[in-house]
């Protein structure tokens, strides 16, 4: 066994265990961002919503389709960067909105 393998489904498992934290506080942050703009109407908070949405939905993307889906690791890596950028940029744009 290499020295790479060692650990492997400890280390999935713990992958498994901190995407799924980062997908519930990142749905909780992207939720009280929505009530936020709902309650103000303001469209910087409109944006950071969507912002925080797409970053959230980045960081849990490549696991989902590397394990769900059968895409490649480095494509689904490449594609929840894809997200994340999208996600700062709109939340940098939420920022500088008034």
């Amino acid at each position: 066994m290499s020295p790479h393998q060692t650990g492997t489904a400890e280390i999935a498992l713990a992958l498994a265990v901190v995407k799924t934290l980062v997908l519930v506080v990142g749905g909780v942050i992207t939720y009280f961002a929505f009530k936020a703009y709902r309650r103000t109407r303001q469209q910087a908070l409109g944006y950071l919503t969507i912002g925080f949405g797409l970053v959230t939905l980045g960081l849990v993307l490549a696991g989902l389709l590397y394990e769900l889906l059968g895409v490649g690791l480095a494509m689904g890596v490449l594609l929840e960067s894809l997200l994340v950028l999208a996600g700062f940029l709109v939340i940098a744009y939420s920022l500088y909105v008034q």
